[in-house]
């Protein structure tokens, strides 16, 4: 009997946010936003409790980067603006984001994982796939449940995140990468989701269109011009149909996602393309009148992209600047250097001969420093 593939999506609950509960237990179970700036730093009091900011009265153009359970519960959620958020949920707790601390429990997640189930593909700061196919006794029974063994496997690697972090994860495990992504998100948190083909008609096709990763904004409104909400409403429609709607390629891929068909294999290892830091101000700054912030700032992004490429190994030839201005509009300018680097300094000089090409009239939202043209650094000839 051939093999049953068994692919495992892991993604951690509310992940910036659970890592500041384990820094601040005392808010644990409170509604916390994660977004704020260094203003928005806890105050500890002379009696060692801490004072939290909250959203009450928040005046700023921060956006939330993850939100705890209790404060979704409000209607605020990761993408919102903190302004929009304070209206909401103007009790919630409101922190700063400290990347540092989370590229750090990212690390030590993945590892927990790789003891048991090596072949990982990285997916970012707070998600993996994992492929369990060919791990022991990822194909047996066990006493009345026909995949027992998978399912003790998936538990083996939540139990060891939570050692490793003190952090809950979920994971979705399915015969394939489209399935386990939704699965994973069917029981947060700290969810457990096994399915199969034969799951599909039940769990999977009651769900809205979106719930499929590949559906957009753009394509979702189209389904649901043409009468299409549920991922059911795509499987009913014949392969001809949806590509007379969507074109050949899209409409057949829409066709085999509703019917959960997905061949994609786990990639163990890709290459960066770039690398980039960037930032949104609490105010929209002037490029003259709020020079020398600026100044640093684009200092610090440089810094910050320098000592990323320097701690994974790599060098770039294509340095580039992004711009938001005041009225959303966004441009971007990159120029090729010579030798490829990883050096600070050389990327802060070429990011600012870049931002000499942009009309700077307007106010500014957002800065980002980005490198590209990337290559493995060991690969340089010295």
């Amino acid at each position: 009997m051939p093999k049953r593939r068994w692919i495992a999506h892991l993604d951690m609950d509310a992940f910036y946010a659970s890592v500041e509960l384990l820094r601040y237990p005392e808010l644990k179970g409170q509604p916390v936003v994660i977004g704020g700036g260094r203003r928005h730093q806890p105050e500890l009091l002379a009696d060692g409790t801490r004072r939290f900011a909250t959203l009450a009265g928040y005046a700023g153009r921060g956006v939330i980067t993850t939100a705890t359970y209790p404060a979704r519960d409000l209607g605020v959620h990761s993408g919102m603006g903190l302004m929009k958020a304070a209206l909401r949920a103007p009790q919630a707790v409101l922190l700063p984001t400290d990347f540092e601390q989370y590229r750090a429990y990212s690390r030590r997640f993945k590892a927990a994982v790789a003891e048991l189930a090596p072949t990982i593909e990285d997916r970012g700061i707070d998600e993996i796939y994992i492929d369990l196919t060919d791990l022991p006794g990822a194909q047996d029974a066990v006493a009345h449940d026909p995949h027992g063994g998978v399912r003790a496997i998936a538990l083996d690697l939540k139990n060891n995140v939570r050692r490793a972090t003190g952090l809950s994860c979920s994971i979705g495990v399915t015969p394939n990468k489209l399935l386990s992504k939704i699965a994973s998100d069917l029981d947060k948190p700290d969810g457990l989701c096994l399915l199969t083909h034969a799951d599909i008609a039940q769990r999977i096709w009651p769900l809205p269109a979106r719930r499929i990763n590949g559906i957009g904004p753009k394509a979702g409104a189209k389904l649901e011009a043409l009468g299409i909400t549920t991922i059911g409403d795509i499987a009913e429609r014949d392969r001809a149909w949806l590509v007379q709607h969507f074109g050949a390629h899209y409409g057949s891929w829409l066709h085999d996602a509703s019917h959960g068909v997905d061949e994609r294999p786990v990639v163990t290892h890709s290459e960066p393309v770039s690398m980039s830091r960037e930032t949104t101000f609490d105010r929209d700054l002037h490029a003259r009148r709020d020079k020398a912030e600026l100044g640093a700032i684009f200092t610090q992004l440089a810094t910050q992209v320098a000592s990323d490429l320097q701690r994974k190994g790599y060098v770039g030839r294509t340095i580039g600047i992004k711009l938001r201005f005041e009225d959303f509009k966004t441009v971007t300018r990159d120029m090729t250097i010579d030798q490829p680097t990883a050096e600070a300094d050389t990327i802060r000089l070429a990011a600012g001969l870049c931002l000499k090409r942009v009309d700077l009239a307007r106010r500014i939202r957002l800065l980002g420093v980005r490198v590209g043209t990337l290559q493995k650094a060991a690969g340089i000839d010295g």
